[in-house]
Parts: structure tokens; sequence; C-alpha cells
């Protein structure tokens, strides 16, 4: 079996926490002036990899910009998604998938088998048809020592009804969060510091509002490792991390996706290695 998603995660961390998305929306293929076609979509994804390549160990690949172009579009996914880690990248395919029964095992058998067409580390998906309902990804991602990124509190004004409410005098997101937590110990079956199960926590939002004051509650057990979009772009300063994460700082993904290419994607290597040492210094 390959390196366990947990072992793979710790040795990305011992260079950057830093992530970045690689997001082909057109609006950027416009801006940065590539054709708005196939043969766009995959030099863009392509020319960002080489740019990030050395200077970060940990990309994200936004799955819903290449299915926009359909079938060629994923099939750029694929070979995006097996050169990456070909190169010792971890991969994090965000696809926020979330189903039940036979569905949520078809989309566990696409991403995390061991014949899977689209090969990654780890998946972002969607528990609220219940975390239950990911048996089946949580069961192959264990087996195969993949990691899987559960959707907790979500940035977006829309989420918060639903993510803080209350469920037995806690928030659901922090009972996702608790859930995830346990089923890290019971179900892990590598050795390593972190969780194979992880939670996505954005950064832009009051994380005390959600409930999440503390999302390992000072344990000994594996923790749980957290996914945080929203740097960059979005609002959120990489300068930051220890204020918004507090002690969980040191177990979070710092993701950031258009603001590498603030400079266009000639200056991509310069920006980014600035945010890698922004974020070091705001660690250490």
């Amino acid at each position: 079996m390959p390196e366990s998603f947990s072992r793979k995660l710790e040795a990305s961390f011992s260079q950057s926490q830093l992530c970045v998305g690689i997001d082909p929306h057109k609006e950027l293929l416009i801006e940065n002036n590539y054709e708005l076609n196939v043969k766009g979509l995959e030099r863009f994804s392509f020319d960002l990899l080489d740019k990030l390549s050395g200077i970060v160990s940990i990309v994200k690949p936004q799955v819903s910009f290449f299915e926009s172009f359909g079938s060629a579009g994923f099939k750029v996914l694929e070979n995006l998604l097996t050169e990456a880690t070909s190169r010792g990248l971890l991969v994090i395919a965000d696809a926020k998938r979330g189903d039940i029964g036979t569905t949520m095992q078809a989309y566990a058998d696409a991403w995390l088998s061991k014949d899977a067409p689209f090969i990654c580390d780890a998946l972002t998906v969607s528990p609220y048809l219940g975390v239950g309902s990911l048996s089946p990804a949580i069961s192959a991602a264990a087996e195969r020592g993949k990691g899987l990124f559960i959707l907790s509190a979500t940035s977006n004004k829309e989420g918060k009804t639903i993510q803080t409410a209350l469920v037995n005098e806690t928030t659901v997101a922090n009972q996702i969060a608790n859930e995830v937590a346990q089923l890290n110990k019971v179900t892990a079956t590598s050795k390593g510091k972190f969780g194979h199960l992880g939670l996505v926590i954005g950064a832009t939002l009051d994380r005390y509002k959600f409930g999440l004051e503390s999302i390992n509650h000072g344990s000994t057990e594996l923790i749980t490792p957290i996914l945080a979009p929203g740097f960059g772009a979005q609002g959120a300063l990489l300068s930051q991390a220890r204020t918004i994460f507090g002690e969980n700082a040191s177990n979070v993904v710092y993701s950031i996706s258009r603001s590498a290419l603030r400079d266009g994607m000639s200056a991509v290597a310069s920006a980014v290695s600035l945010d890698v040492a922004e974020l070091a210094e705001a660690l250490g």
C-alpha cells in the first residue's frame, strides 16, 4: 500500500502547511490569456502545477471547473491528478461528494478505490445527509490509506443557519466534528499523528459561533486535521493563522487559490513563496 494519508500529511507539513488550489474557472483562464477551451484548461492547469512544484507540497484541484468542460475536462483532471501524485505532492480533490447507499459507494469507487480513475490522497465530502451516509467513503479511505475532509463549518452565508443550529445542546457543526473525532479512533488502520478523517472549516467565519472552540479538545488521541479555505482573495490573512485557529493552528491545511495568481501566471512562484514565508512566520 502507498504511504498513508496521515504520514504523507505529516511529511508535507514539514515543508509548509500551505495548500494551493488549482481552480481553472473561466474568468481566470481569460485573465491569464488562456484559450477558453479544453486545450486552455489543460495548459493553465499544468502550467500552474509546474509553478507550484518545489514550493508547496499540497495542491487542491477543484473538480467542478474541470467538469464544466465535460468528459474532456474530466480527462484533463485525471491526467493532472496522476501527474501531481507522481511529483510527490499531496493531492486533495475538492469534489464535496455526498449521498447515500450505493450512490455513495460509487463515489468512493471513483475516488478512493484501488482502481479509481481519479487518483488523490484525500477527498472533500459533505455530511449533510448524515455523517453515517459517508460510511462507504470512510471505509474505503481507511482501507486504502486515503483521507477525507468532511464539511463542518463553511464560510458561505447560506450555511450558517444549518451549521449553527443546536442538536442536544451543541451546534450541528460541532456534532459533526465530534462524530469525526470518534470515527478517527475506531476506523484508523495506520499509525500516524493525524486521523484519516479531517474537517473543512472556513477561515473567514467565527468558529466560536459555530461551537468549534477547540477541535481536538486537548486529546492525546489521533489529531483531526483541518482544511481551511478562505485565505488570500477571500479575505483571511495567513499572518493571522494562530489568531484564527488558536491551539489548532499546527493541524491546519491553509488553502489559497486565486491569490496565487495575483501577479499573473509568470509570477506564481514568487507570489506563493511569499505566502509560504508569511505562514511560516505566523506559525513560528
